[in-house]
């Protein structure tokens, strides 16, 4: 069994230092600090050019406040999703709730369209989803291909007992842990069986840059090659013992 180690990047240095790290894909998108918004063209472009496009997984989602999208912005994502897949990324990462806190299934029937070939992902949305069990079973017929969720926790390793039972249930829909995922937290996921784990492996740099009204917070997010380096050990020697 192979553990993969997907990294969150916001940029092509963050892309090559994570691919050069080890890690065996990426999910590029940009504002991690609302929970991840979709990539400019500009960047999905210049990230391709510098990473295998087949391992570059775009987050497509278009706003922060929740998950749950009104007709103009579920076409929008579909006019999104079909940028990136004409551009070559391997898969995009969506999801979409009702107000009720079920899967989105018309929304996902759209967007799975709007893929064709290209893996369709749907990410913690089911962790703000009312039974996420239930929503297993619409992901499962809806043709997801993985689905990335911290089982519910605010960290992953807090959340391992759902994440073993979606496992168990999930039959070819792959269960990434993604959410708080800390390197010595891996094993434990990994344990779990897991097809994947997720995290940022971020750091604050700049933060000695002039900043000030209008310009945010000082300093910005960097991916520490470090960072993956280590979490590409810890998943590879939990399925070495």
């Amino acid at each position: 069994m192979t553990v993969a180690v997907e990294i969150a990047v916001q940029d092509p240095r963050g892309a090559r230092a994570a691919m050069e790290a080890g890690a065996t894909r990426l999910e590029l998108c940009q504002a991690l600090g609302v929970g991840g918004l979709t990539p400019s063209l500009g960047l999905i472009e210049r990230v391709v050019a510098v990473v295998e496009p087949a391992l570059v997984h775009v987050l497509v989602r278009p706003r922060g406040g929740g998950f749950v999208y009104d007709t103009d912005e579920i076409a929008l994502v579909a006019d999104d999703i079909r940028a990136c897949v004409a551009r070559g990324v391997g898969g995009v990462v969506v999801g979409a709730l009702t107000r009720e806190h079920a899967v989105d299934a018309a929304a996902l029937a759209i967007w799975r369209d709007a893929a064709g070939d290209a893996a369709l992902v749907f990410h913690r949305a089911i962790d703000a989803s009312a039974d996420p069990q239930a929503a297993l079973d619409v992901l499962r017929v809806a043709g997801v291909d993985r689905i990335l969720t911290s089982g519910g926790a605010a960290h992953s390793v807090d959340g391992i007992p759902v994440l073993e039972d979606l496992v168990r249930r999930s039959g070819p829909v792959e269960i990434m842990a993604g959410g708080g995922v800390r390197v010595g937290d891996i094993a434990l996921l990994v344990a779990a069986g897991v097809d994947a784990v997720h995290l940022s492996a971020r750091v604050i740099v700049g933060t000695d840059v002039p900043s000030g009204p209008g310009g945010g917070a000082s300093g910005h997010d960097a991916t520490d090659a470090a960072i993956v380096a280590d979490a590409v050990r810890a998943a590879t020697a939990t399925l070495k013992e």
